[in-house]
C-alpha cells in the first residue's frame, strides 16, 4: 500500500492526551482559539480518514451551531493550514490539511499522533497480556501511560471532543489496570500501593482497581490493611448504588481472610522479582559509593520511587534511573542514600564515577571505563585502547552479575552511554543538571527544591532541634529566603551550627538584603554561588545572555510571548533560548510555555547581568516587556471595547503585542497574566523613570477591563504607586490617570469620600495637563458619583461636559453611555421627558457602533428610566436583554444590578412572586461580589414584595437590611426605605 502521507508532515507531532498542541520540529506551533483546536482534534482522531463539514459542525457545536458556522469550519481550515505549512506558498495546494469531497483530511502519519500512538501500544500490551508475555505487556502498556500529559482534549468542548475526552479516559483507566496486572505478576506490588491508592481515591468504585489494591497489600505482609481496603470499597458500593461487590473482589476478600497461600507471588513472578540481599558477596566486588550523609531527612516518598526503579523485577533491559534537577537541589545525596539502601540487592557490587559534568573538565568515557573494569578485577594489560572494544569488554564482564552503577553529575548522554551496562540484573542510576539527556528506558525523576517541613527538617538535624522549635517564626523564615533549596539550607544550618551565640533571627535579617545573600550563603567550602557558576559558566554565548536578561523581569514567571519581547527575539528563537536554559537547568520550564526561575538562581543572573550588561541594556529589556504588555492589554481593550477612543490616546509602542481571536480569548489572558502585569508595572514604576507614560497607561487600560473584586486592593495599591511617582516626576498626565483610576477603585467598592477627592483631583490635573481623554473619564465618573450621593444638580453639569468631550475624541460609544448617565440624572431632576429622550438617543447611539457592551449598558439605563417613568413592561423589555449580555459576558456586578431593576419591574406589575425570585437572585450575586449598592436594591424589594405574599416578619427584616446598607453609604435610598419601613406595620406578637 503506497503511503500517502507528504515529507513535510514528518516534522510535525500532536499530542492529543494532555492540552492539544502541535510541534514543528520539536518548536510549539500556536494552535489559535479552542474551537479551531477542536477542529484540528477531531481531524486527527479520525486517522486521515475525510470528515464532511457538516460532520465538522456537528462535532464542534451539535445543536447550538451558529448561523455561520460553515464559514467558521472554512476559516478555521485556513488558519490550520497557515500554521502546519508556514513556508508552503501561495495558490500552492495544501499537502497536509487538505480538501477533499466537502470535507477534510489531515494527511500525517499516525506514528506522529500521541492518541493513536497510544491506541496502538494499548492493543500491543492487551495481546502481549493475553499471550502470557507479562513482561512484554507491562512494557507497552508503560509506553502508553507514558504518553500522557493531563486530562485528555484539555480546555476542549463540544460534543465529539467531549465523548472523546470520555472514551481515552476509559481507555487510559483500562490501561493502568493492565500495567498493575503486569506489575503484580512481576512481584512489584510494593511500589504500586502509594500509586493504587491514590487511583483508587479518584475511582472509588472501580473494583478493578479495588481488586488490585487489597492483592497488593496482601502481597506487602499488610493483611490487615488489604482486608480495610475491601471493607472501604464494600462501604461505597453499597451506599453509593445500593449493591455488594461483584463475584472477583468478594473472592478475593475471602481468600485474603483465609490467609490463602496460592495468594503469594506465583513462581514465575518470584524468579522475576529482585534479589533479596540473602545472596553471597563474590570475593573482590566493589563497593564503590560516597559515604551516606547521616543528617538525611525527608523525600520518602521520592526515594522510595528511586528504589523501586532501580530494584524493580528485572525485565529485559537494564534498570536506569535518572535525577535532573538545579545544581544544589541535593540529587547528589538523594542518590547516594538511594543506593545505599539498594545495596542489599546488588551483591556483585556498586559502582561510582563523579562525570563532572557541570565543571570545565568533564570525565572522559573511556578513562572511566578503564576504571571500572579495574575494579572488576580486568588486569589494566587486558583493557584495550579502543573505546568501543572497551565499552564491549565492560558489557561482557558485567553479564550475569548484578552490580549497581552510580552516575553522578552527567553532562550528556554521549558521556553515559559507554557507561552502561547491556544485559538485565544491573541498574544504573544517573544524576545530572540537562534534562536533556536521553537513555533508552529510562526513568526519570525530577528532583525539586524541598517542602517547607523538609526544610526545617534539615534546619533541625544540624543547627538543633531546640533552636528551630524555640524560633518557629523566625526558622519559617530562614529556609523561605533559602527558597528552600537543601544547599542553602545547608550552609545556613551549618552556620548556625558553629555560631551556637547567634539567634536564628540575627541570621534571617542578614539573609534579608537580597543583594547580600548568596554572600550570606556559604560555610567553609559550600557556597551556592559556587554551584550556580558551574552551570553559568557553561552556556554558550547567547544562552548566557537569555538567563541574565530573564531574571531582570519581577514577574514570578513569564510566558514565552513575554519571554520574547524581552530578549528582543522572535518565539521560536526564544523558545529554544529558554528551553536550552531549562535543559541546562539554569531555568524551569515547569508547564508549556512558561519559564521560572528558583529565587536564588534569579539573585545569581542579576548578578551577573549588573556584571555584564549596561544599564541601559538592562532597562531596555525591562521596557521592551512592559511595551509587550501595553500593547496586548490595548489588543484585549480593542476586542473587549472596540468603540473606545481610549485607544487612540496611548502612549505609542513600537511592540505588535499579542492578538485575541474573541473577547473570550482577551478574558482569559487577562486573568493568566494578571500577577505578570502587576509585578511589570510596579517594577516599571519603580526602576523606570522614562517608561512612566507606558506604565501609567498599562493602569488606565488594564483597571477598565477587569471584572469584579478579586484584584482591586492590588490595583489600589498600583494606582498609590503609579500616582506617587508621576507627582514626584512632575507629569501630571501620568498622575491624573492614575489619580482617576484610584477613585474609580475607591468608588466601586462604595468607599464615596475617597472617590470623589481622587476623581475631582484627577479632573483638575487633567484640565492643567491638556489631557481631553482623563478629562472625560473623570468628569464622567464624578457625575455619576454625585447622582449616587444625591447630588444631580452638581452631576448635571459634569456629565454634559463629559459629553462634549467625546465630540472632541470622536468617540460615538462613550457619548453613548454618557447620555445615559444623564438621562437617569435627568429624571432625578424631575425631567421625566428629558430623561426619556436621552436613554432612548443613548440606545440609538449604541446600536449604531455595533458594540455590545454599550449596548447593554444603554439598555440597562433606558430600563430604569422606563421604570421610573411608570412604564414597567416596556422597561422589563430593555433590562432582560440587558441581562441577556451581561449573563453571555459574564459581568456579574451588572447582572445583579439588572436582576435588581427587573426585581423592581415585576414588582410594580404586581408579580410578586417573580419579583421575589428576581431579587433573590439579584441579593446572591452582589453577596458574592461585596456589592453594597445592590444589595440594599434587592433588599428593598423583598422588604415590599414578602408582606403583599403573606410573610410581613420577614418584609420588614429585609427593610431594615436595606436601611443600614443605604445609610452606611449615604444614599438618598435611604431617607426613601425609611419611609417604607414607617409605613410597614409591626408585626403583633
Amino acid at each position: 500500500m503506497r503511503d500517502t502521507t507528504e515529507p513535510s508532515a514528518d516534522r510535525l507531532h500532536f499530542q492529543l492526551l494532555g492540552p492539544v498542541r502541535a510541534l514543528a520540529d520539536g518548536h510549539h506551533v500556536d494552535l489559535g482559539a479552542r474551537q479551531q483546536r477542536a477542529m484540528l482534534a477531531v481531524l486527527l482522531l479520525r486517522g486521515g480518514a475525510t470528515v464532511s463539514s457538516d460532520e465538522l459542525i456537528d462535532a464542534l457545536w451539535g445543536e447550538a451551531a451558529p448561523p455561520q458556522a460553515l464559514g467558521t469550519v472554512r476559516t478555521y481550515a485556513s488558519r490550520l493550514r497557515t500554521l502546519l505549512e508556514p513556508g508552503r506558498a501561495a495558490r500552492t495546494p495544501a499537502t497536509i490539511l487538505v480538501s477533499v469531497a466537502g470535507g477534510y483530511a489531515l494527511r500525517v502519519a499516525p506514528e506522529r499522533v500521541d492518541a493513536l500512538v497510544f491506541e496502538r501500544l494499548l492493543a500491543e500490551a492487551s495481546a502481549a497480556h493475553a499471550a502470557g508475555d507479562t513482561a512484554t505487556a507491562h512494557a507497552s502498556y508503560a509506553a502508553a501511560l507514558d504518553l500522557w500529559h493531563g486530562a485528555a482534549l484539555a480546555g476542549l468542548s463540544g460534543p465529539y471532543c467531549e465523548r472523546q475526552q470520555d472514551r481515552l479516559s476509559e481507555a487510559r483507566l483500562a490501561a493502568q489496570e493492565g500495567l498493575f496486572d503486569c506489575a503484580l505478576a512481576l512481584g512489584r506490588h510494593a511500589e504500586l500501593v502509594p500509586e493504587l491508592t491514590s487511583l483508587t481515591a479518584e475511582h472509588p468504585l472501580r473494583e478493578r482497581l479495588r481488586a488490585q489494591l487489597v492483592l497488593a497489600l496482601y502481597r506487602c505482609g499488610r493483611q490487615v490493611d488489604a482486608l480495610a481496603a475491601y471493607a472501604e470499597a464494600r462501604r461505597l458500593l453499597v451506599e453509593e448504588l445500593g449493591v455488594e461487590p461483584g463475584p472477583e473482589l468478594t473472592r478475593l476478600h475471602a481468600r485474603v481472610l483465609a490467609g490463602d497461600p496460592e495468594l503469594a507471588l506465583p513462581a514465575s513472578g518470584a524468579a522475576a522479582a529482585p534479589g533479596t540481599g540473602e545472596a553471597r558477596r563474590p570475593a573482590g566486588a566493589p563497593f564503590q559509593l560516597p559515604a551516606g550523609i547521616p543528617d538525611f531527612t525527608g523525600r520518602e516518598d521520592l526515594v522510595r520511587e528511586v528504589h523501586g526503579a532501580l530494584t524493580g523485577a528485572a525485565g529485559p533491559a537494564v534498570m536506569i534511573a535518572m535525577l535532573t534537577g538545579i545544581g544544589g537541589v541535593g540529587k547528589t545525596t538523594l542518590a547516594v542514600h538511594t543506593a545505599h539502601l539498594a545495596r542489599p540487592d546488588f551483591p556483585d557490587g556498586q559502582l561510582y564515577v563523579d562525570l563532572r559534568g557541570a565543571g570545565s573538565d568533564p570525565a572522559d568515557s573511556g578513562s572511566v571505563l578503564a576504571h571500572f573494569l579495574q575494579a572488576l578485577d580486568v588486569p589494566e594489560t587486558d583493557i584495550p585502547d579502543d573505546l568501543e572494544q572497551r565499552a564491549a569488554l565492560y558489557r561482557s564482564v558485567l553479564a550475569d552479575r548484578r552490580v549497581l552503577l552510580l552516575l553522578d553529575n552527567a553532562r550528556d548522554a554521549a558521556q553515559v552511554r559507554p557507561l552502561l551496562p547491556g544485559t538485565a540484573g544491573c541498574a544504573v542510576l544517573v544524576t545530572t543538571r540537562s534534562r536533556a539527556i536521553t537513555l533508552g528506558g529510562a526513568r526519570h525523576f525530577h528532583i525539586g527544591v524541598s517542602s517547607e517541613p523538609e526544610a526545617l527538617s534539615l534546619l533541625a538535624a544540624i543547627a538543633g532541634e531546640e533552636r528551630v522549635a524555640g524560633e518557629p517564626r523566625a526558622a519559617r523564615a530562614l529556609v523561605a529566603s533559602c527558597g528552600h533549596l537543601p544547599l542553602a539550607v545547608r550552609i545556613v544550618a551549618s552556620r548556625l551550627a558553629s555560631r551556637p551565640g547567634w539567634t536564628l533571627a540575627s541570621l534571617v535579617a542578614r539573609l534579608d538584603d537580597e543583594r547580600r545573600r548568596l554572600d550570606e550563603l556559604q560555610a567553609g567550602d559550600l557556597t551556592v554561588e559556587t554551584t550556580f557558576r558551574l552551570g553559568y559558566t557553561h552556556l554558550p554565548s547567547d544562552q548566557a545572555r537569555a538567563f541574565r536578561l530573564l531574571a531582570l523581569a519581577d514577574a514570578p514567571d513569564l510566558p514565552l510571548d513575554a519571554t520574547a519581547a524581552l530578549l528582543d527575539r522572535d518565539d521560536f528563537t526564544a523558545e529554544d533560548l529558554a528551553e536550552g536554559l531549562a535543559d541546562a537547568g539554569m531555568l524551569e520550564s515547569y508547564a508549556p510555555g512558561r519559564y521560572r526561575f528558583h529565587d536564588l538562581l534569579r539573585l545569581y543572573a542579576r548578578r551577573q547581568a549588573e556584571r555584564t550588561e549596561t544599564p541601559q541594556e538592562r532597562s531596555g529589556a525591562v521596557s521592551r516587556l512592559l511595551d509587550h504588555l501595553l500593547a496586548t492589554v490595548g489588543n484585549a481593550s480593542r476586542v473587549l471595547e472596540p468603540d473606545h477612543a481610549l485607544h487612540r490616546h496611548l502612549h505609542p509602542v513600537a511592540a505588535p503585542g499579542l492578538a485575541f481571536a474573541d473577547a473570550d480569548e482577551a478574558r482569559q489572558w487577562l486573568r493568566r497574566e494578571h500577577i505578570t502585569l502587576a509585578a511589570t508595572l510596579a517594577q516599571a514604576v519603580r526602576e523606570l523613570p522614562g517608561a512612566l507614560r507606558a506604565a501609567g497607561d498599562l493602569l488606565l487600560t488594564w483597571s477598565g477591563l477587569i471584572e469584579g473584586p478579586a484584584h482591586r486592593d492590588e490595583l489600589r495599591r498600583l494606582s498609590e504607586l503609579t500616582a506617587a511617582a508621576a507627582r514626584g516626576a512632575g507629569d501630571a498626565c501620568v498622575e491624573a490617570r492614575a489619580r482617576y483610576t484610584l477613585g474609580n477603585l475607591h468608588y466601586l467598592t462604595d468607599v464615596y469620600e475617597a472617590a470623589e477627592r481622587e476623581l475631582s483631583e484627577a479632573l483638575r490635573l487633567a484640565e492643567g495637563a491638556g489631557d481631553p481623554m482623563c478629562r472625560h473619564l473623570a468628569a464622567n465618573a464624578l457625575g455619576i458619583l454625585c447622582f449616587a450621593t444625591d447630588r444631580p444638580a452638581r452631576a448635571l453639569p459634569l456629565l454634559e461636559q463629559a459629553r462634549v468631550l467625546c465630540d472632541v475624541l470622536g468617540d460615538k460609544g462613550s457619548e453613548a453611555r454618557v447620555l445615559a448617565n444623564t438621562a437617569r440624572v435627568r429624571l432625578a431632576l424631575d425631567q421625566p421627558r428629558e430623561a426619556e429622550r436621552d436613554a432612548a438617543e443613548a440606545v440609538r447611539l449604541a446600536e449604531a457602533t455595533g458594540n455590545g457592551p454599550t449596548v447593554a449598558l444603554t439598555l440597562y439605563q433606558h430600563g430604569c428610566v422606563l421604570q421610573k417613568t411608570g412604564h414597567p413592561d416596556l422597561a422589563a423589555r430593555q433590562l432582560r436583554d440587558a441581562l441577556g449580555y451581561f449573563i453571555e459576558q459574564q459581568q456579574r456586578g451588572w447582572e445583579g444590578l439588572a436582576w435588581a431593576r427587573l426585581a423592581e419591574c415585576r414588582l410594580a406589575e404586581w408579580r410578586d412572586t417573580d419579583a421575589v425570585s428576581c431579587a433573590e437572585q439579584s441579593l446572591q450575586i452582589a453577596r458574592e461580589l461585596g456589592k453594597t449598592y445592590c444589595q440594599g436594591l434587592a433588599h428593598a424589594v423583598l422588604g415590599r414584595a414578602l408582606p403583599r405574599l403573606g410573610d410581613p416578619s420577614r418584609g420588614r427584616d429585609h427593610l431594615r437590611e436595606a436601611l443600614a446598607l443605604f445609610e452606611r453609604l449615604g444614599v438618598p435610598e435611604a431617607a426613601w426605605v425609611r419611609t417604607l419601613l414607617a409605613q410597614t406595620p409591626a408585626p403583633t406578637r
